[in-house]
């Protein structure tokens, strides 16, 4: 048993050095082969991003004007967007749907809004450029206009082959965009010369004829298409060809000075309530309530990692559920204490009821913790159901707090209260057991306490 709660703590340790790690760090890159990972921002405090309302920017809610509209045209919508706000030197760029017909649109650090409207605002252009090519590897080129735009694409959506099933993307032209299609297709093909895609002056594909085609249905195919690809290019293109127009419904503009003063008054706050949790739990379990504390650091530590590992965009909301997913860690330690004060007070021996105070705890706890983790679910689906950011991250980190706290109430605080009980400090239960006009000790660890009770 002692093994088992040296292991623990090994553990324990070893988990709270990595996220201290983690934090300490500012930003990180892993690459190993083809797996990349990287965390952390360069502008938020420990590396962790912030949301509008503690870094400033804008919050745009569109809406699409025509009735009707598609999933595809409006993943076309989100596609367009999503690439102009990278281009647009955005950081960490937020872009969802909504609904059937609705994106929302977070831009951390933009001020000027006008500029940034007019960006998402406009259409996506689609053009099909004929590429002469000067040379076998295509290096050096010039591109022709040949009149054919994202109009005259009927459609197009990705598939496989028929004889191969490698993923390809297929196009499928009306008449006026099959004819200039054929000629096009009529003069470059068997050559190295290229039909050469653009959205927005930006090269998507640039593929080769090997034969003319005239019945204005086509596919694209390449050695290194994945069915990501092809699907992601085949939203390029029904976004140049579908014209979807998207009006401003909500716009909130946040100051990136009254971000800075958010923050910093969400810190003290945070500060001030941990003190008086910390104080409460010293002064009124004393032992437990020490062991307690330092499981609820290693709590914090724990939860600011998992935000920033996920990552999490932290809101003004999503500290306000940190916060308050303290005091249900709190809370279960203090059902922990108050289980384990009941088995001392009939005379239990310490190690036994630190044993029978976590498990007699534990179902209460769960009930609920899973309470609270089903109804973030609810808050999390009605956030991003309406768009409603601050209920989103509320949940979001509510969560998150809640799953950690289940794990350093039961593992941290146990482990440590049991390893403490194999200590000398041990025999003064009355250190463990806050109970006025009664004492107790025991001889060790493993022997039943005498109780002495008194009035006064």
């Amino acid at each position: 048993m002692v093994n088992k709660d040296v292991r623990r703590l090994a553990l324990i340790v070893i988990l709270v050095a990595v996220a201290v790690w983690g934090l300490a760090v500012q930003t990180y890159d892993i690459n190993v082969f083809t797996f990349n990972f990287s965390r952390g921002d360069d502008d938020g405090p420990l590396g962790l991003t912030l949301g509008l309302d503690l870094q400033g920017g804008v919050q745009l809610i569109y809406e699409a004007v025509e009735d009707g509209v598609t999933a595809s045209q409006m993943a076309g919508v989100q596609e367009k967007i999503e690439r102009r706000t990278n281009a647009f030197g955005v950081t960490e760029p937020s872009i969802q749907l909504l609904g059937e017909n609705r994106v929302l649109i977070q831009l951390p650090g933009v001020e000027d809004v006008e500029e940034a409207k007019r960006l998402i605002g406009s259409t996506g252009k689609l053009e099909f450029k004929e590429r002469i090519c000067a040379d076998s590897l295509c290096t050096d080129f010039s591109d022709q206009d040949i009149g054919l735009t994202g109009e005259l694409l009927a459609r197009a959506y990705a598939g496989t082959h028929p004889t191969t099933n490698n993923p390809i993307v297929n196009l499928e032209f009306n008449a006026e965009g099959a004819r200039l299609f054929a000629e096009s297709t009529s003069r470059i093909s068997g050559t190295n010369d290229r039909t050469a895609i653009f959205l927005d002056d930006e090269l998507i594909v640039a593929p080769v004829a090997r034969q003319p085609i005239l019945g204005g249905q086509a596919f694209i195919e390449g050695p290194d298409f994945t069915f990501e690809r092809v699907r992601t290019i085949s939203i390029q293109l029904e976004e140049g060809r579908l014209d979807t127009p998207i009006a401003v419904i909500s716009e909130q503009n946040v100051d990136a000075t009254l971000g800075e003063e958010s923050l910093n008054r969400s810190l003290v706050a945070g500060i001030i309530g941990f003190a008086l949790v910390v104080l409460f739990m010293i002064l009124y379990y004393r032992v437990p309530g020490i062991m307690a504390s330092l499981a609820l650091i290693c709590y914090i530590v724990l939860v600011m990692f998992i935000v920033k590992l996920v990552p999490v965009t932290l809101t003004l909301a999503g500290i306000a559920g940190f916060i308050l997913s303290i005091g249900v860690a709190v809370d279960a330690n203090i059902l922990i204490s108050e289980r384990t004060k009941e088995e001392l007070r009939t005379g239990r021996a310490l190690l036994g009821a630190i044993s029978t105070g976590f498990s007699r705890a534990w179902p209460a706890i769960l009930n609920s913790n899973v309470a609270t983790m089903i109804t973030c679910a609810i808050l999390f689906w009605f956030g991003s159901r309406f768009g409603a950011s601050a209920v989103t991250g509320f949940a979001v980190t509510l969560f998150i707090g809640v799953a950690t706290s289940m794990f350093t109430a039961v593992i941290i605080s146990q482990t440590l209260l049991r390893i403490l009980a194999m200590t000398p400090l041990s025999r003064f239960t009355g250190l463990f057991t806050p109970v006025p006009g009664r004492r107790a000790a025991v001889t060790g660890p493993g022997r039943r306490s005498q109780a002495q009770g008194g009035r006064g």
